[in-house]
């Protein structure tokens, strides 16, 4: 009855948000941009912040808060602007609300004439593979009292990793299912990044990156530009879009966890941020005269990831038990997927 109320609850808040954004489709974008139409987008941007409060559990708060709070209120900002993704706005309606509250980015078109599900098949094969290691990592804590500590922090690392790709890819169906939509990936196999700069900038959760640019990035490199000269000024570009960047993971822990701030998180990304940044000056400095050959740079960069993580990202989570609440989630989740298929292969061999 709990989760029964907890999914009634996540569809009322959905039905809220999209009615939001049927009014910023027919009324606000009827207006003049700038603080006229800022004004008006004000009251959905706190219905959007408040509505994840009405959400306990993490995998419906969590995504939900993400989506919400974060995405659609920063592509809202930018429509008061007339810029983002959803300026000019489509021509549909459900284009609109898919665009501003789902996590997807319409690919651009290029003059090349590859065909597309020549990439889409062995993308659908990898991500059904992932699938079956997260449903395997799933099982493996059922054994955590015989697994080392350090050794489980690091099967958290593969877990937040598949789980999130996953929710993303299964977020975006509907808008390519039911519109067409020719997705960008929302992630780029960031285990085989070379770089910490590769690593955030081109291979982990694109679409924040491509909500962050046009928000913090580009306004700050060219505020930096009067400062710092141009050659230099994307290193303070760099250095703020990861402080946002943490501000905002540490409000959707808030909304997980409801407990204060500990800034672990934001920490996390300022380091994150710093190393970029100096791995940016390096590569400027030596001009890629001395690069390190992939097999030793891309472990690096994951070790580094996963290190810091532990350190830094994960710690609040787990003292709040915010670990044992996703397994025992994602634990009913497979229970459930697995009574239904046996079932209906139960039914399949009665009728034939």
């Amino acid at each position: 009855m709990e989760m029964e109320g907890e999914l009634k609850n996540f569809l009322k808040v959905w039905v809220l948000a999209t009615t939001c954004l049927c009014y910023c489709y027919y009324i606000a974008a009827r207006l003049p941009k700038g603080i006229l139409r800022l004004l008006s987008i004000l009251p959905i941007i706190y219905i959007f912040i408040i509505l994840p409060f009405n959400l306990n559990s993490f995998n419906l708060c969590g995504p939900t808060a993400f989506f919400l709070v974060w995405l659609a209120n920063f592509k809202l900002l930018l429509f008061s602007l007339d810029q983002g993704p959803l300026s000019p706005p489509p021509p549909k309606l459900f284009h609109f609300i898919s665009l501003a509250c789902l996590p997807i980015k319409l690919k651009q078109e290029t003059n090349n004439n590859t065909n597309p599900s020549i990439h889409f098949m062995p993308r659908l094969l990898l991500l059904a593979i992932k699938t079956i290691i997260l449903v395997l990592v799933i099982h493996i804590y059922n054994y955590r009292q015989f697994i080392h500590p350090h050794l489980i922090l690091a099967i958290y690392c593969l877990h937040m990793y598949l789980q999130l790709e996953l929710v993303l890819a299964i977020s975006a169906t509907p808008a390519r299912a039911l519109f067409g939509f020719e997705l960008e990936p929302q992630f780029n196999e960031p285990y085989l990044a070379t770089s910490l700069q590769d690593f955030w900038g081109r291979r982990w959760n694109l679409m924040v990156t491509s909500i962050l640019r046009p928000t913090v990035y580009y306004p700050t490199r060219q505020f930096s530009k009067r400062l710092f000269g141009p050659a230099w000024s994307s290193l303070p570009a760099v250095i703020a879009t990861f402080v946002v960047s943490g501000w905002m993971h540490e409000v959707i822990y808030f909304y997980i966890t409801r407990v204060s701030p500990t800034w672990e998180v934001t920490w996390f990304f300022v380091l994150h941020g710093i190393c970029v940044a100096i791995e940016v000056a390096l590569k400027k400095a030596v001009k890629d005269s001395w690069p390190l050959h992939r097999a030793i740079s891309g472990p690096l960069v994951v070790v580094f990831a996963g290190v810091t993580a532990v350190w830094l990202f994960f710690p609040q989570l787990i003292r709040n038990r915010v670990d044992e609440q996703v397994i025992w989630e994602c634990s009913i989740l497979v229970n459930f997927i697995k009574h239904k298929l046996s079932s209906f292969f139960v039914y399949c061999l009665s009728v034939f």
